[in-house]
C-alpha cells in the first residue's frame, strides 16, 4: 500500500484459459487478476495499489456463461452484472439477477463480475448476501489443473482464503426453484453503495427461510434463529401463508439479531445505540420484513 502516485504495470498478461491464468499467476506471483478492475482501478487511481504485474481474465471464454449441474447452476466468475440482470437469467436466480441490476451504474454493471464482487470482499457488494442466503459454494482453480470447493461464506469469513496462484473459476448455486428477493437501501436515489441489503429466499422442498443482511458488517450476517422462527409459523401447504404479525416481528427479529442492544456495563446500566444506529436497525427490520413478504406473496 502506498500514497505515492500510480505507476503503470510492468507486464500485462492476457491468457484464454482459465489454467493458463493460474499458471501466469504461479510464473509472477506479485502479479494481481483483473477481471473488470471496477475496484482494482479505483485503487490504481487513488494510489493506493501499484501492481508489478497484471493476469487479464476478460479473454477467458469459459468463465463468462454458466451451465446446469446436478440441481445446481454453475456460475463463471466472469460473469458481469449486466449479464446476470437480463430476463433470462432472472429466471433462473431471481435475487442474483436483482442484486446485479442495482450493482451500481451501467458502467459499472457491464464491466463488473461475479467473481470479482466475491474476491473483492468489499461488506457493500450486492451480489454477497444473495449467495449467502443460496449458502453457494466457490469453484478455486489451482496450480496444475487442481479444483476444490468452498463455501461463499467461509471465503468472506477468512475461514478459508486464496492460496498463491488460485483464482475463483465458477460460483455454484442451488437451483431452490421458489421465490427469492432482493432489497437495499442507498444514501441517495438510484443506484448507489447500500447501507443496508437484505436477500431472502424460500427453500418449500426443506419448508425454510434463508436470509443474509449484507453491508452493515465485514461480511454477510446469517439471522439463523430468525430464520427457523419463521418457517415454523409459514403454513406451507395453504399458499405459504402467515399472519401479518409475524412479518412484522420477523423483521424486528432479524434487526436484533444483527444489530444488538449494548450490552450492560458493569453497574447494571444499559447504554443506547446512538441515533445513527437506530435508524439502521429501523432499515434492516423495514427490509427484512418487505423481502419476506414479497417471497411470501
Amino acid at each position: 500500500m502506498t500514497t505515492h502516485a500510480p505507476q503503470a504495470a510492468q507486464a500485462v498478461t492476457l491468457p484464454t484459459t482459465l489454467d493458463e491464468a493460474v499458471a501466469a499467476l504461479t510464473a509472477m506471483p506479485a502479479a494481481v487478476p483483473v477481471a473488470g478492475g471496477t475496484d482494482l482501478m479505483a485503487a490504481v487511481n487513488s494510489g493506493q495499489l501499484r501492481p508489478a504485474a497484471l493476469v487479464g481474465l476478460g479473454k477467458i471464454s469459459e468463465i463468462r456463461g454458466w451451465q446446469y449441474q446436478d440441481g445446481h447452476a454453475l456460475l463463471g466468475a466472469g460473469l458481469t452484472h449486466a449479464r446476470m440482470g437480463r430476463p433470462d437469467f432472472a429466471a433462473l436466480i431471481p435475487a442474483l439477477a436483482a442484486a446485479a441490476r442495482a450493482a451500481g451504474p451501467p458502467q459499472i454493471r457491464n464491466a463488473g463480475t461475479l467473481g470479482g464482487n466475491v474476491a473483492s470482499a468489499s461488506h457493500t457488494g450486492d451480489a454477497l448476501p444473495v449467495l449467502a442466503a443460496l449458502e453457494a459454494t466457490l469453484i478455486i482453480a489451482g496450480p496444475g489443473g487442481t479444483r476444490r470447493e468452498i463455501p461463499v461464506s467461509h471465503l468472506l469469513a477468512g475461514v478459508d482464503t486464496l492460496r498463491a496462484g488460485e483464482l475463483i473459476g465458477y460460483v455454484r448455486v442451488p437451483l431452490l426453484h421458489a421465490p427469492q428477493v432482493f432489497l437495499k437501501a442507498t444514501g441517495r436515489t438510484g443506484p448507489g453503495r447500500a447501507l443496508a441489503s437484505v436477500a431472502v429466499v424460500l427453500d418449500p422442498a426443506r419448508r425454510g427461510i434463508r436470509c443474509a443482511v449484507g453491508a452493515i458488517a465485514p461480511m454477510p450476517l446469517r439471522p439463523l434463529e430468525a430464520e427457523q422462527w419463521v418457517a415454523q409459523l409459514i403454513d406451507w401447504d395453504n399458499n405459504r401463508a402467515v399472519v401479518p404479525e409475524a412479518l412484522q416481528a420477523f423483521g424486528e427479529y432479524v434487526a436484533a439479531a444483527c444489530i444488538p442492544d449494548p450490552a450492560p456495563a458493569e453497574d447494571g446500566t444499559v447504554a443506547q445505540h446512538p441515533p445513527a444506529v437506530l435508524h439502521l436497525r429501523r432499515t434492516v427490520a423495514a427490509l427484512a420484513r418487505r423481502a419476506l413478504g414479497r417471497a411470501l406473496s
